[in-house]
């Protein structure tokens, strides 16, 4: 994809997260996924690292190296007319600039990275590490001069059976990537706390992601509560792959 695509595509990304309230970006993992979904007339979509992974027969949590997800989201992407952002774990060892060049080299617009290192054991970036890795991803893009969204993720409230009890850590959390340059900040697990959801998305002044389910959520309820941006994580590959068994159930010997 040339340069001057790959810019409008990022720019239009940035517009669409100011047009829509939320913004769904239905998460996909093939050229097949990607086309229907842009044919059910998204503007936007975003490849999920659990769906592809699955995709391809790979573990979730950086069972696939930096390379191997590049070549494999570069086909989707090239297959859509629409900007595509792609879930980049929590960078798989890359250094940001690093990680932004490959990103934007096969037409990414759009990156979600989060603070649970899989390469490094699976512990949890600190407070200001994460900030600041968020901050290197926010100037690589400038210095590439493609404003690539980034949506940082926190995992906080997976690592806790009390999730009230580490809001204001949390809030820490999402304000200091908003700080560091984040477009959106996505606090994953709370989708179906209302309380949570409004305490978070009032706490800063950007988009916050949650995750939703297809057939299980509403859309107005995230609207009502604030949120600025929804996608599917692995619900909807894993509501499809429900709606397939109960296909193929009547036909199994």
């Amino acid at each position: 994809m040339d340069s001057r695509t790959t810019v409008e595509r990022a720019q239009r990304l940035k517009q669409l997260h100011a047009e829509y309230r939320p913004l769904v970006l239905p998460t996909v993992w093939d050229v097949w996924s990607a086309r229907t979904a842009a044919a059910a007339g998204f503007p936007a979509l975003t490849i999920g690292s659990h769906p592809l992974a699955d995709s391809r027969g790979a573990d979730d949590h950086e069972g696939q190296t930096f390379e191997e997800v590049l070549s494999a989201v570069r086909p989707i992407i090239a297959a859509v007319d629409v900007p595509v952002s792609v879930d980049l774990e929590s960078g798989y060892g890359q250094k940001p600039a690093d990680l932004v060049a490959g990103l934007i080299e096969v037409g990414g617009v759009g990156l979600n990275v989060e603070d649970t290192v899989h390469s490094d054991g699976g512990r949890v970036r600190s407070t200001q590490e994460h900030a600041s890795y968020v901050a290197g991803l926010r100037a690589a893009a400038d210095d590439a001069g493609v404003p690539v969204w980034v949506n940082g993720r926190i995992d906080l409230f997976l690592h806790t059976k009390d999730a009230s009890g580490v809001l204001d850590q949390a809030i820490e959390r999402l304000r200091a990537l908003e700080q560091a340059g984040a477009d959106s900040v996505y606090p994953v697990g709370i989708q179906d706390d209302d309380d949570l959801l409004a305490a978070v998305t009032g706490a800063v002044a950007i988009p916050v992601n949650s995750t939703a389910h297809p057939l299980r959520h509403d859309l107005e309820r995230f609207r009502r509560l604030g949120v600025g941006r929804i996608t599917y994580g692995p619900l909807l590959q894993f509501a499809m792959a429900d709606t397939m068994k109960d296909m193929l159930g009547p036909w199994a010997p």
